[in-house]
């Protein structure tokens, strides 16, 4: 299991297929799939993990596991995809965390240090997105409190219907003046 990044609570690393049934209990209740339309079934959430083990070798990224540094369990995934932002291709941070660990702070901290590894690790990246379902007020939230702002909408389809989606965006020297602005703020 590949370590990416490390915050003050969570560690951030590649998933793997102990992580199933961690994966199973996220992406299997319908409660937190509400802006997916749907619980995933067993064959889906086989394919979702197969397709982090593709970008992981393809892109050198996907969405990661997100574990508790105290104990080990796996609560989410977050990360960096190549997603469609209305047109074009960029790198999105996305995130999704199994519902008893939503209002802790987790996807905040999690965003962040993708945001983070995204602008340091890509230097010629000029910013990164979040591509969030219209009906997802929580994932909106998080984008905000992750230096995002709301730009262009677009509709995807999915589980045959037209899901209306709201992309928002950081810039890189949006990004530098917020980085700025914590160091002075120290």
């Amino acid at each position: 299991m590949k370590e990416i990044l490390r915050t003050d609570r969570l560690v951030l690393r590649e998933m793997c297929e102990d992580d199933l049934a961690a994966l199973t209990e996220i992406l299997g209740d319908e409660k937190t799939m509400y802006a997916y339309e749907h619980a995933f079934s067993a064959s889906e959430i086989r394919a979702w993990l197969d397709n982090q083990y593709r970008r992981y070798r393809e892109d050198g990224f996907g969405l990661w596991a997100v574990v508790l540094a105290s104990t080990g369990k796996m609560i989410g995934q977050c990360g960096l995809t190549l997603q469609d932002c209305g047109g074009f291709t960029g790198v999105e941070v996305g995130y999704l965390f199994n519902r008893a660990y939503w209002h802790c702070g987790y996807a905040t901290e999690a965003a962040r240090a993708c945001r983070d590894h995204a602008f340091e690790r890509y230097p010629s990246l000029g910013a990164v997105f979040s591509v969030i379902r219209d009906n997802n007020e929580p994932s909106k939230r998080v984008a905000l409190r992750n230096g995002m702002t709301a730009g262009c909408g677009l509709i995807k389809h999915y589980y045959g219907m037209d899901m209306p989606h709201t992309v928002y965006s950081v810039t890189r020297a949006e990004y530098d003046a917020l980085k700025a602005k914590e160091r002075q703020d120290g």
